[in-house]
């Protein structure tokens, strides 16, 4: 049943919040703790159902997952050291957790199935499974259209391989670098543009043997050495950027809002939504600096701000791609047009977010266009608001848009906010807390 939610026109935003831990980050640490001898323990997960998911899919794989006083144990079975699991692993709404799962699945000699949600079994699989077959997975489907339900068996005689990604995919790489690890000799991954790099630093956490090496215009090759051993390790999961995005921008729109989000990741392959902001004239201030687990972390602070529109390269995109709903969101209130480009990847998510955005927008009186790849939305300083929003069962859409509602003339609903679990539950209570508005229809 949908659970429709309206936010209000809301007055100053203020206080210090901290949100919940970065979601990608928690998805490979469970998954690196699986792969290791030993424990891995791990402070800040983000408790949520894709996050959830991934837990019950390595507890079905046979790694040990167990929690206590907000700490989140998993002793691991070594590379290769996983078993066949007695049922399909259901994923949930998480394409993170089923993609990067593939790569695992990939060094094992197992058969497994895939499944997931109505969401999750509209997805595209076919982008992870090239190359993984060139490597020695089997599928039951073709490339082209492979969709969950999916059954796959792995081998325990991976081939290593040279990889150049069509376009740039943090899932891809981390599928074929996790596949990697068991395969004998150098898995190698060239990317056009630098994909968020947590698979990469959070291998070398765990004693994987890998390198980077730049190849200039934004392309890099990464290469990790198989037959690895990966030994348990502790690791502090950071305030995840992409939901703390929403609070950011509900500061920025609110009038004489003054907010400070703690502990937020600050690593620079997701800093482009902070970059776009502040070339659009908004007041963030990093506070305090520091590193958690070899990611850098800090605390931002954020006021109110008169926004102008800009244009968004499109290299940029890969560092805030999950940020481009709530980005179109902001410069709706901006002064002139903002063009965001190079915005492909948006089609594959939870939903088209490209044209849910558009949608969306045009719905509460916003002048906005999509044009080949790109999404330029023409700013007028205030959004009319008023209107109702489908989400297309996407979270990041629900929150893209109750975001929007609190700085509008006029309240915005969105038809659905159950899906919002799947990433940042708390979403709504937080944001209370700070001086939003919302009511349940």
């Amino acid at each position: 049943m949908k659970q429709p939610l309206t936010a209000s026109p809301s007055a100053r935003l203020s206080g210090r919040i901290r949100v919940p831990g970065d979601k990608s980050i928690s998805h490979r640490a469970l998954i690196l703790g699986a792969l290791a001898t030993g424990t891995t323990r791990i402070a800040g997960l983000l408790e949520a159902e894709d996050v959830a998911a991934t837990a019950s899919a390595v507890a079905a794989l046979g790694a040990e997952v167990e929690r206590s006083n907000g700490t989140v144990a998993v002793t691991g079975q070594g590379v290769g050291g996983l078993r066949a699991p007695s049922a399909a692993l259901d994923f949930g709404n998480s394409g993170t957790g089923s993609r990067l799962m593939l790569g695992v699945i990939a060094g094992h000699d197992m058969q497994v199935e895939l499944t997931g949600d109505a969401s999750l079994r509209r997805r595209p699989m076919g982008r992870v499974l090239a190359p993984l077959s060139a490597m020695g997975l089997q599928t039951d489907a073709g490339e082209e259209d492979a969709r969950l339900p999916l059954v796959v068996r792995g081998t325990g005689d991976l081939l290593p391989i040279v990889y150049d990604l069509p376009v740039p995919s943090a899932q891809v790489k981390s599928a074929v670098l996790l596949a990697g690890l068991h395969a004998p000799g150098r898995t190698t991954v060239v990317e056009p543009l630098a994909a968020r790099d947590h698979t990469e630093r959070m291998l070398g956490f765990f004693g994987a043997e890998i390198a980077t090496e730049d190849h200039g215009d934004g392309a890099r090759a990464i290469t990790v050495c198989g037959d690895a051993e990966l030994h348990g390790a502790s690791i502090a999961v950071p305030g995840d950027p992409s939901s703390a995005a929403f609070i950011i921008a509900a500061a920025l729109i609110c009038p004489r809002s003054d907010i400070v989000v703690e502990n937020v990741l600050l690593n620079p392959t997701r800093s482009g939504f902070i970059e776009t902001l502040l070339e659009m004239g908004a007041n963030i201030e990093i506070v305090d600096r520091s590193e958690e687990g070899g990611e850098p972390v800090g605390d931002l602070r954020v006021r109110t701000s008169a926004l102008k529109g800009v244009r968004v390269p499109p290299e940029r995109a890969p560092s805030m791609i999950d940020e481009y709903p709530i980005l179109a969101c902001l410069a709706a209130f901006a002064e002139g047009e903002t063009a965001m480009e190079g915005l492909a990847e948006l089609k594959v998510k939870e939903s088209d977010r490209l044209a849910a955005t558009e949608a969306g927008l045009a719905a509460c009186g916003v002048s906005v266009r999509i044009a080949g790849d790109g999404l330029f939305v023409e700013g007028r300083g205030e959004v009319r608001g008023g209107a109702r929003v489908e989400t297309r069962m996407d979270h990041r859409i629900a929150m893209a848009f109750l975001t929007l509602g609190l700085g509008a003339r006029s309240p915005v609903t969105v038809d659905d906010v159950s899906m919002i679990r799947t990433s940042f539950p708390d979403f709504v209570p937080l944001m209370t807390r700070l001086g939003a508005t919302f009511a349940s229809c």
